[in-house]
Protein backbone atom coordinates (compact mmCIF):
# COMPACT_ATOMS: atom_id res chain seq x y z
CA UNK A 1 0.00 0.00 0.00
CA UNK A 2 1.22 3.51 -0.84
CA UNK A 3 1.67 6.04 1.98
CA UNK A 4 -0.67 8.34 0.06
CA UNK A 5 -3.50 5.88 0.75
CA UNK A 6 -3.12 6.00 4.54
CA UNK A 7 -4.71 9.41 5.18
CA UNK A 8 -1.52 11.35 5.95
CA UNK A 9 -1.13 15.09 5.39
CA UNK A 10 0.62 16.59 2.35
CA UNK A 11 3.50 17.87 4.49
CA UNK A 12 4.17 14.40 5.90
CA UNK A 13 3.87 12.79 2.46
CA UNK A 14 6.44 15.26 1.15
CA UNK A 15 8.83 14.29 3.97
CA UNK A 16 8.21 10.60 3.30
CA UNK A 17 8.97 11.05 -0.39
CA UNK A 18 12.14 13.01 0.42
CA UNK A 19 13.26 10.14 2.68
CA UNK A 20 12.91 7.75 -0.27
CA UNK A 21 10.03 5.67 1.10
CA UNK A 22 7.31 4.57 -1.32
CA UNK A 23 5.27 1.67 0.02
CA UNK A 24 4.31 1.15 3.64
CA UNK A 25 5.57 -1.93 5.46
CA UNK A 26 2.95 -4.34 6.92
CA UNK A 27 3.19 -2.85 10.44
CA UNK A 28 2.84 0.68 9.02
CA UNK A 29 -0.04 -0.27 6.76
CA UNK A 30 -2.03 -1.85 9.60
CA UNK A 31 -1.28 0.51 12.50
CA UNK A 32 -1.17 4.00 10.97
CA UNK A 33 -4.91 4.11 10.05
CA UNK A 34 -5.85 2.93 13.56
CA UNK A 35 -3.56 5.47 15.22
CA UNK A 36 -4.88 8.28 12.99
CA UNK A 37 -8.37 7.49 14.32
CA UNK A 38 -7.10 8.07 17.85
CA UNK A 39 -7.19 4.43 18.95
CA UNK A 40 -4.72 2.85 21.36
CA UNK A 41 -2.56 0.36 19.46
CA UNK A 42 -0.30 -2.54 20.40
CA UNK A 43 2.02 -3.25 17.48
CA UNK A 44 3.92 -6.53 17.54
CA UNK A 45 6.66 -6.82 14.94
CA UNK A 46 10.34 -7.60 14.75
CA UNK A 47 13.07 -4.96 14.63
CA UNK A 48 13.61 -3.45 11.20
CA UNK A 49 9.97 -3.47 10.09
CA UNK A 50 9.45 0.30 10.20
CA UNK A 51 7.95 0.72 13.66
CA UNK A 52 9.29 4.24 14.20
CA UNK A 53 7.36 5.65 11.24
CA UNK A 54 4.29 3.60 12.19
CA UNK A 55 3.91 5.47 15.48
CA UNK A 56 5.78 8.62 14.45
CA UNK A 57 3.66 9.64 11.47
CA UNK A 58 0.28 9.59 13.32
CA UNK A 59 1.84 11.42 16.28
CA UNK A 60 3.38 14.06 14.00
CA UNK A 61 0.08 14.58 12.18
CA UNK A 62 -1.70 15.10 15.50
CA UNK A 63 0.70 17.82 16.71
CA UNK A 64 -0.76 21.34 16.86
CA UNK A 65 2.19 23.52 15.87
CA UNK A 66 0.37 26.65 17.09
CA UNK A 67 0.76 25.41 20.67
CA UNK A 68 4.23 25.83 22.23
CA UNK A 69 3.87 22.86 24.57
CA UNK A 70 4.82 19.20 24.87
CA UNK A 71 2.31 17.00 23.05
CA UNK A 72 4.13 13.71 22.36
CA UNK A 73 6.33 11.50 24.56
CA UNK A 74 8.32 8.47 23.34
CA UNK A 75 9.99 6.14 25.86
CA UNK A 76 12.88 4.06 24.42
CA UNK A 77 15.15 1.48 26.11
CA UNK A 78 18.56 2.73 24.98
CA UNK A 79 20.34 6.01 24.28
CA UNK A 80 21.10 4.98 20.71
CA UNK A 81 17.48 4.18 19.94
CA UNK A 82 16.31 7.42 21.58
CA UNK A 83 18.69 9.48 19.45
CA UNK A 84 17.80 7.66 16.23
CA UNK A 85 14.07 7.98 16.93
CA UNK A 86 14.50 11.70 17.58
CA UNK A 87 16.42 12.10 14.31
CA UNK A 88 13.79 10.24 12.28
CA UNK A 89 10.88 12.15 13.84
CA UNK A 90 12.71 15.41 13.13
CA UNK A 91 13.21 14.46 9.46
CA UNK A 92 9.59 13.41 9.04
CA UNK A 93 8.21 16.48 10.84
CA UNK A 94 10.56 19.07 9.36
CA UNK A 95 8.05 20.40 6.82
CA UNK A 96 5.59 21.01 9.65
CA UNK A 97 8.33 22.70 11.74
CA UNK A 98 7.83 20.26 14.60
CA UNK A 99 10.45 20.52 17.35
CA UNK A 100 11.74 17.19 18.69
CA UNK A 101 14.31 16.76 21.48
CA UNK A 102 15.85 13.67 23.10
CA UNK A 103 17.00 13.11 26.69
CA UNK A 104 19.14 10.20 27.83
CA UNK A 105 21.77 9.24 30.38
CA UNK A 106 25.47 9.77 29.78
CA UNK A 107 24.95 13.26 28.34
CA UNK A 108 25.15 16.75 29.85
CA UNK A 109 21.87 17.22 31.69
CA UNK A 110 22.27 21.02 31.66
CA UNK A 111 22.09 21.08 27.88
CA UNK A 112 19.00 18.89 28.01
CA UNK A 113 17.38 21.25 30.53
CA UNK A 114 18.12 24.18 28.23
CA UNK A 115 16.59 22.29 25.26
CA UNK A 116 13.46 21.43 27.27
CA UNK A 117 12.98 25.12 28.08
CA UNK A 118 12.50 25.60 24.33
CA UNK A 119 9.18 23.75 24.78
CA UNK A 120 9.54 20.99 22.16
CA UNK A 121 6.44 19.37 20.69
CA UNK A 122 7.87 15.85 21.19
CA UNK A 123 10.40 14.44 23.66
CA UNK A 124 12.10 11.08 23.16
CA UNK A 125 13.96 9.64 26.14
CA UNK A 126 15.20 6.71 28.16
CA UNK A 127 13.27 5.87 31.35
CA UNK A 128 15.96 6.82 33.86
CA UNK A 129 16.72 10.24 32.39
CA UNK A 130 13.04 11.01 31.82
CA UNK A 131 12.36 10.36 35.51
CA UNK A 132 15.33 12.51 36.44
CA UNK A 133 13.88 15.46 34.51
CA UNK A 134 10.40 14.82 35.92
CA UNK A 135 11.76 14.87 39.49
CA UNK A 136 13.70 18.06 38.73
CA UNK A 137 10.48 19.51 37.31
CA UNK A 138 12.35 20.34 34.11
CA UNK A 139 9.94 18.05 32.24
CA UNK A 140 6.22 18.36 32.80
CA UNK A 141 3.86 15.89 31.14
CA UNK A 142 0.45 17.47 31.84
CA UNK A 143 -0.05 18.39 28.17
CA UNK A 144 1.02 15.08 26.59
CA UNK A 145 -1.58 13.78 24.15
CA UNK A 146 0.31 10.81 22.65
CA UNK A 147 2.43 8.36 24.65
CA UNK A 148 4.63 5.81 22.86
CA UNK A 149 6.39 2.82 24.45
CA UNK A 150 8.98 1.61 21.93
CA UNK A 151 10.75 -1.78 22.24
CA UNK A 152 8.61 -2.42 25.33
CA UNK A 153 9.84 -5.99 25.83
CA UNK A 154 13.44 -4.80 25.87
CA UNK A 155 12.63 -2.16 28.49
CA UNK A 156 11.12 -4.84 30.70
CA UNK A 157 14.14 -7.09 30.21
CA UNK A 158 16.37 -4.21 31.30
CA UNK A 159 14.39 -3.75 34.52
CA UNK A 160 12.56 -0.53 33.65
CA UNK A 161 9.01 -1.60 34.58
CA UNK A 162 8.77 0.54 37.73
CA UNK A 163 10.28 3.55 35.95
CA UNK A 164 7.80 3.20 33.08
CA UNK A 165 4.85 2.99 35.46
CA UNK A 166 6.11 6.06 37.33
CA UNK A 167 6.37 8.03 34.08
CA UNK A 168 2.94 6.93 32.84
CA UNK A 169 1.41 8.08 36.15
CA UNK A 170 2.46 11.65 35.26
CA UNK A 171 0.79 11.57 31.82
CA UNK A 172 -2.89 12.60 31.53
CA UNK A 173 -5.39 9.74 31.50
CA UNK A 174 -7.07 11.21 28.43
CA UNK A 175 -4.35 10.40 25.94
CA UNK A 176 -3.53 8.03 23.12
CA UNK A 177 -1.10 5.22 23.95
CA UNK A 178 0.90 3.33 21.32
CA UNK A 179 2.95 0.32 22.43
CA UNK A 180 5.40 -1.51 20.18
CA UNK A 181 7.17 -4.74 21.04
CA UNK A 182 8.89 -7.61 19.24
CA UNK A 183 7.42 -10.17 21.65
CA UNK A 184 4.30 -10.21 23.79
CA UNK A 185 5.10 -11.66 27.24
CA UNK A 186 2.56 -11.49 30.07
CA UNK A 187 4.14 -8.33 31.52
CA UNK A 188 3.50 -6.48 28.25
CA UNK A 189 -0.10 -7.68 28.19
CA UNK A 190 -0.57 -6.40 31.76
CA UNK A 191 0.66 -2.96 30.69
CA UNK A 192 -1.90 -3.03 27.89
CA UNK A 193 -4.71 -3.86 30.32
CA UNK A 194 -3.60 -1.39 32.99
CA UNK A 195 -2.63 1.67 30.96
CA UNK A 196 -4.43 1.41 27.61
CA UNK A 197 -8.05 1.82 26.53
CA UNK A 198 -9.40 -1.00 24.38
CA UNK A 199 -6.09 -1.37 22.50
CA UNK A 200 -6.11 -2.75 18.97
CA UNK A 201 -3.53 -5.56 18.73
CA UNK A 202 -1.70 -5.75 15.40
CA UNK A 203 0.66 -8.69 15.00
CA UNK A 204 2.89 -9.09 11.98
CA UNK A 205 3.30 -12.76 11.17
CA UNK A 206 6.71 -14.31 10.73
CA UNK A 207 6.27 -14.61 6.96
CA UNK A 208 6.02 -10.83 6.78
CA UNK A 209 9.24 -10.25 8.71
CA UNK A 210 12.21 -8.70 6.99
CA UNK A 211 14.06 -11.97 7.68
CA UNK A 212 12.40 -13.34 4.55
CA UNK A 213 14.48 -10.91 2.51
CA UNK A 214 17.71 -12.24 3.98
CA UNK A 215 19.74 -15.11 2.56
CA UNK A 216 20.82 -17.01 5.65
CA UNK A 217 23.94 -19.20 5.69
CA UNK A 218 26.01 -20.99 8.28
CA UNK A 219 29.60 -22.17 8.30
CA UNK A 220 30.79 -25.00 10.53
CA UNK A 221 34.16 -24.04 11.94
CA UNK A 222 36.30 -24.58 14.99
CA UNK A 223 36.78 -21.65 17.30
CA UNK A 224 40.35 -20.91 16.19
CA UNK A 225 39.37 -20.99 12.49
CA UNK A 226 36.60 -18.40 12.56
CA UNK A 227 38.59 -15.17 12.24
CA UNK A 228 40.59 -16.23 9.18
CA UNK A 229 37.45 -17.60 7.51
CA UNK A 230 35.57 -14.37 8.20
CA UNK A 231 38.26 -12.16 6.67
CA UNK A 232 38.36 -14.41 3.60
CA UNK A 233 34.58 -13.99 3.32
CA UNK A 234 34.98 -10.22 3.51
CA UNK A 235 37.43 -10.36 0.60
CA UNK A 236 35.24 -12.68 -1.49
CA UNK A 237 31.79 -11.20 -0.77
CA UNK A 238 32.99 -7.58 -0.75
CA UNK A 239 30.11 -6.24 1.40
CA UNK A 240 29.33 -2.53 1.32
CA UNK A 241 28.38 -2.17 4.99
CA UNK A 242 28.82 -4.99 7.49
CA UNK A 243 27.90 -5.64 11.12
CA UNK A 244 29.79 -8.36 12.99
CA UNK A 245 28.21 -9.62 16.22
CA UNK A 246 30.31 -10.90 19.11
CA UNK A 247 29.04 -12.41 22.34
CA UNK A 248 31.07 -10.29 24.79
CA UNK A 249 32.76 -6.91 25.11
CA UNK A 250 36.16 -8.58 25.07
CA UNK A 251 35.25 -10.36 21.86
CA UNK A 252 34.15 -7.10 20.24
CA UNK A 253 37.39 -5.36 21.25
CA UNK A 254 39.55 -8.17 19.89
CA UNK A 255 37.63 -8.55 16.64
CA UNK A 256 37.60 -4.83 15.83
CA UNK A 257 41.33 -4.47 16.54
CA UNK A 258 42.15 -7.63 14.63
CA UNK A 259 40.17 -6.46 11.59
CA UNK A 260 41.86 -3.07 11.75
CA UNK A 261 45.25 -4.77 11.92
CA UNK A 262 44.45 -6.57 8.68
CA UNK A 263 43.60 -3.35 6.90
CA UNK A 264 39.81 -3.25 7.23
CA UNK A 265 38.04 -0.07 8.32
CA UNK A 266 36.39 -1.43 11.45
CA UNK A 267 35.44 -0.26 14.95
CA UNK A 268 33.46 -1.79 17.79
CA UNK A 269 30.69 -0.64 20.14
CA UNK A 270 29.65 -2.10 23.49
CA UNK A 271 28.30 -0.97 26.84
CA UNK A 272 31.62 0.02 28.40
CA UNK A 273 32.45 2.68 25.81
CA UNK A 274 31.56 6.30 26.54
CA UNK A 275 28.42 7.68 24.97
CA UNK A 276 30.52 10.09 22.91
CA UNK A 277 32.65 7.23 21.54
CA UNK A 278 29.66 5.07 20.71
CA UNK A 279 27.87 7.84 18.86
CA UNK A 280 30.98 8.94 16.93
CA UNK A 281 31.52 5.33 15.84
CA UNK A 282 27.92 5.04 14.67
CA UNK A 283 28.16 8.32 12.77
CA UNK A 284 31.34 7.14 11.06
CA UNK A 285 29.63 3.87 10.10
CA UNK A 286 26.53 5.61 8.75
CA UNK A 287 28.59 8.09 6.73
CA UNK A 288 30.74 5.37 5.14
CA UNK A 289 33.98 6.22 6.96
CA UNK A 290 33.83 2.70 8.41
CA UNK A 291 32.97 -0.47 6.49
CA UNK A 292 32.56 -2.82 9.46
CA UNK A 293 30.81 -2.30 12.79
CA UNK A 294 31.53 -4.90 15.48
CA UNK A 295 28.93 -4.97 18.26
CA UNK A 296 27.41 -6.83 21.17
CA UNK A 297 23.68 -7.58 21.15
CA UNK A 298 22.93 -4.99 23.83
CA UNK A 299 24.83 -2.19 22.06
CA UNK A 300 23.21 -2.95 18.70
CA UNK A 301 19.62 -3.36 19.89
CA UNK A 302 17.37 -0.88 18.12
CA UNK A 303 20.00 0.49 15.73
CA UNK A 304 18.40 1.82 12.57
CA UNK A 305 21.15 1.91 9.96
CA UNK A 306 20.23 1.82 6.30
CA UNK A 307 22.42 0.16 3.70
CA UNK A 308 23.76 -2.77 5.75
CA UNK A 309 24.31 -5.56 3.23
CA UNK A 310 25.87 -8.29 5.40
CA UNK A 311 25.61 -9.50 8.99
CA UNK A 312 28.21 -11.92 10.33
CA UNK A 313 27.39 -13.77 13.55
CA UNK A 314 30.90 -14.50 14.76
CA UNK A 315 29.30 -16.07 17.83
CA UNK A 316 25.94 -17.79 17.53
CA UNK A 317 23.50 -16.28 20.08
CA UNK A 318 22.26 -18.40 22.97
CA UNK A 319 18.83 -16.78 22.70
CA UNK A 320 17.27 -17.55 19.28
CA UNK A 321 15.22 -14.34 19.32
CA UNK A 322 18.49 -12.40 19.49
CA UNK A 323 19.34 -13.99 16.14
CA UNK A 324 16.25 -12.45 14.56
CA UNK A 325 17.17 -9.05 15.97
CA UNK A 326 20.73 -9.39 14.71
CA UNK A 327 19.92 -10.29 11.13
CA UNK A 328 17.19 -7.63 11.17
CA UNK A 329 19.98 -5.07 10.76
CA UNK A 330 20.03 -6.02 7.06
CA UNK A 331 17.28 -6.82 4.56
CA UNK A 332 15.51 -3.54 5.30
CA UNK A 333 13.20 -1.36 3.24
CA UNK A 334 12.56 -4.17 0.77
CA UNK A 335 16.25 -4.73 0.01
CA UNK A 336 17.95 -8.13 0.15
CA UNK A 337 20.60 -8.94 2.72
CA UNK A 338 22.97 -11.75 3.62
CA UNK A 339 23.71 -13.25 7.03
CA UNK A 340 26.44 -15.75 7.83
CA UNK A 341 26.58 -17.53 11.19
CA UNK A 342 29.66 -19.35 12.43
CA UNK A 343 28.80 -22.55 14.27
CA UNK A 344 31.21 -24.70 16.24
CA UNK A 345 30.52 -28.47 16.37
CA UNK A 346 28.94 -28.34 19.85
CA UNK A 347 26.61 -25.47 18.85
CA UNK A 348 24.61 -27.28 16.16
CA UNK A 349 21.69 -27.62 18.58
CA UNK A 350 21.43 -23.82 18.80
CA UNK A 351 21.43 -23.62 15.01
CA UNK A 352 18.43 -25.95 14.75
CA UNK A 353 16.60 -24.04 17.50
CA UNK A 354 17.01 -20.81 15.52
CA UNK A 355 15.70 -22.55 12.41
CA UNK A 356 12.63 -23.72 14.34
CA UNK A 357 11.92 -20.15 15.43
CA UNK A 358 12.40 -18.51 12.03
CA UNK A 359 10.71 -21.38 10.14
CA UNK A 360 13.58 -21.19 7.69
CA UNK A 361 16.60 -23.44 7.33
CA UNK A 362 20.01 -21.87 6.91
CA UNK A 363 22.04 -22.99 3.94
CA UNK A 364 25.51 -24.45 4.56
CA UNK A 365 28.34 -22.40 3.09
CA UNK A 366 31.79 -23.67 2.16
CA UNK A 367 34.55 -21.49 3.63
CA UNK A 368 36.54 -19.64 0.94
CA UNK A 369 40.10 -20.77 0.27
CA UNK A 370 43.12 -18.46 0.50
CA UNK A 371 43.30 -18.33 -3.30
CA UNK A 372 39.62 -17.36 -3.60
CA UNK A 373 40.05 -14.66 -0.97
CA UNK A 374 43.12 -13.31 -2.75
CA UNK A 375 41.27 -13.16 -6.07
CA UNK A 376 38.45 -11.26 -4.38
CA UNK A 377 40.85 -8.84 -2.72
CA UNK A 378 42.69 -8.35 -6.00
CA UNK A 379 39.41 -7.55 -7.72
CA UNK A 380 38.61 -4.97 -5.06
CA UNK A 381 42.03 -3.37 -5.51
CA UNK A 382 41.56 -3.29 -9.29
CA UNK A 383 38.16 -1.58 -8.94
CA UNK A 384 39.59 0.93 -6.46
CA UNK A 385 42.35 1.90 -8.90
CA UNK A 386 39.87 2.30 -11.75
CA UNK A 387 37.63 4.47 -9.57
CA UNK A 388 40.51 6.69 -8.45
CA UNK A 389 41.76 7.10 -12.02
CA UNK A 390 38.32 8.28 -13.08
CA UNK A 391 37.77 10.50 -10.06
CA UNK A 392 41.26 12.02 -9.65
CA UNK A 393 42.51 12.10 -13.26
CA UNK A 394 42.97 15.87 -13.25
CA UNK A 395 45.00 15.79 -10.02
CA UNK A 396 47.71 13.48 -11.40
CA UNK A 397 49.62 16.01 -13.53
CA UNK A 398 52.04 17.00 -10.76
CA UNK A 399 53.07 13.35 -10.37
CA UNK A 400 53.80 12.73 -14.05
CA UNK A 401 57.52 13.70 -13.97
CA UNK A 402 58.15 11.44 -10.99
CA UNK A 403 56.25 8.69 -12.78
CA UNK A 404 58.44 9.09 -15.86
CA UNK A 405 61.58 8.61 -13.75
CA UNK A 406 60.17 5.43 -12.29
CA UNK A 407 59.24 4.17 -15.74
CA UNK A 408 62.81 4.75 -16.91
CA UNK A 409 64.13 2.48 -14.17
CA UNK A 410 61.34 -0.11 -13.97
CA UNK A 411 58.95 -1.96 -16.21
CA UNK A 412 55.33 -0.69 -16.16
CA UNK A 413 54.11 -4.16 -15.15
CA UNK A 414 56.35 -4.07 -12.07
CA UNK A 415 55.00 -0.71 -10.93
CA UNK A 416 51.37 -1.71 -11.44
CA UNK A 417 51.99 -5.02 -9.66
CA UNK A 418 53.49 -3.13 -6.71
CA UNK A 419 50.42 -0.86 -6.58
CA UNK A 420 48.08 -3.87 -6.58
CA UNK A 421 50.15 -5.56 -3.88
CA UNK A 422 49.87 -2.41 -1.76
CA UNK A 423 46.08 -2.36 -2.02
CA UNK A 424 45.24 -6.08 -1.99
CA UNK A 425 45.38 -8.45 0.98
CA UNK A 426 48.19 -10.82 0.10
CA UNK A 427 47.84 -14.02 2.18
CA UNK A 428 51.64 -14.15 2.49
CA UNK A 429 51.66 -10.74 4.20
CA UNK A 430 48.65 -11.06 6.49
CA UNK A 431 49.08 -10.16 10.15
CA UNK A 432 48.46 -13.22 12.31
CA UNK A 433 45.52 -12.61 14.62
CA UNK A 434 44.74 -14.85 17.60
CA UNK A 435 41.31 -14.31 19.13
CA UNK A 436 40.88 -15.49 22.72
CA UNK A 437 38.47 -18.46 22.84
CA UNK A 438 35.21 -17.82 24.63
CA UNK A 439 33.68 -20.32 27.00
CA UNK A 440 31.49 -22.59 24.81
CA UNK A 441 27.73 -22.47 25.14
CA UNK A 442 26.13 -25.29 27.14
CA UNK A 443 25.67 -28.32 24.93
CA UNK A 444 22.08 -28.50 23.74
CA UNK A 445 20.81 -32.06 23.40
CA UNK A 446 18.92 -32.97 20.27
CA UNK A 447 15.46 -34.48 20.05
CA UNK A 448 13.22 -35.44 17.22
CA UNK A 449 15.76 -36.45 14.59
CA UNK A 450 18.31 -33.80 15.47
CA UNK A 451 15.97 -30.78 15.39
CA UNK A 452 16.80 -28.93 18.59
CA UNK A 453 14.26 -28.00 21.23
CA UNK A 454 14.23 -24.77 23.15
CA UNK A 455 12.84 -25.54 26.57
CA UNK A 456 12.27 -23.36 29.54
CA UNK A 457 12.92 -19.96 27.90
CA UNK A 458 9.55 -18.37 27.40
CA UNK A 459 8.99 -14.80 26.24
CA UNK A 460 8.62 -13.53 29.82
CA UNK A 461 11.90 -14.89 31.16
CA UNK A 462 14.09 -15.22 28.08
CA UNK A 463 16.55 -12.80 29.65
CA UNK A 464 17.52 -12.34 33.22
CA UNK A 465 17.85 -8.62 33.88
CA UNK A 466 21.20 -7.50 35.24
CA UNK A 467 22.63 -11.02 35.47
CA UNK A 468 21.83 -11.68 31.84
CA UNK A 469 23.33 -8.39 30.67
CA UNK A 470 26.49 -9.05 32.68
CA UNK A 471 26.82 -12.47 31.05
CA UNK A 472 25.91 -11.13 27.60
CA UNK A 473 28.39 -8.26 27.72
CA UNK A 474 31.23 -10.31 29.22
CA UNK A 475 33.63 -9.88 32.09
CA UNK A 476 35.88 -6.84 32.13
CA UNK A 477 38.68 -8.81 33.81
CA UNK A 478 39.52 -10.38 30.47
CA UNK A 479 39.82 -7.15 28.50
CA UNK A 480 42.62 -7.13 25.94
CA UNK A 481 44.51 -4.45 24.16
CA UNK A 482 46.38 -3.82 20.95
CA UNK A 483 47.92 -0.72 19.46
CA UNK A 484 48.60 -0.58 15.73
CA UNK A 485 51.64 1.62 15.13
CA UNK A 486 51.36 1.53 11.35
CA UNK A 487 50.53 4.72 9.55
CA UNK A 488 47.15 5.01 7.89
CA UNK A 489 47.11 3.24 4.55
CA UNK A 490 50.45 1.49 5.16
CA UNK A 491 50.42 -2.22 4.35
CA UNK A 492 51.65 -4.55 7.04
CA UNK A 493 54.63 -6.79 6.64
CA UNK A 494 54.32 -10.40 7.60
CA UNK A 495 54.16 -10.43 11.36
CA UNK A 496 52.30 -11.92 14.29
CA UNK A 497 49.48 -10.13 16.08
CA UNK A 498 48.54 -11.75 19.36
CA UNK A 499 46.06 -10.02 21.63
CA UNK A 500 47.22 -10.62 25.20
CA UNK A 501 45.71 -10.18 28.63
CA UNK A 502 46.67 -7.08 30.55
CA UNK A 503 49.73 -7.84 32.59
CA UNK A 504 51.01 -10.50 30.20
CA UNK A 505 54.24 -9.34 28.62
Amino acid sequence: MKFSELGLSKELLASIERAGFEEATPIQEQTIPLALKGMDVIGQAQTGTGKTASFGLPMLQKIDTELRELQGLVIAPTRELAIQTQEELYRLGRDRKIRVHSVYGGADIRRQIHALKDKPHIVVGTPGRLLDHINRRTLKLETVQTLVLDEADEMLNMGFLEDIEAIISKVPEHRQTLLYSATMPDAIKRIGVKFMKDPQHVKIKAKEMTADLIDQYYIRAKEYEKFDIMTRLLDVQQPELTIVFGRTKRRVDELSRGLEARGYRAEGIHGDLTQQKRMSTLRAFKSGELDILVATDVAARGLDISGVTHVYNYDIPQDPESYVHRIGRTGRAGKDGISVTFVTPNEIGYLHTIENLTKKQMNPMRPPTEKEAFRGSLGTAFDEIEEKLTKDAQKLEKYEKAAEKLLEAHEPEELVALLLRTLANDPDDLVKVDITPERPLPNRKQKGGGRGNYKGRGGDNRRGGKDFRRKREGDRKGDHFYKDKRKKGEKSKKSSFVIRNKGER
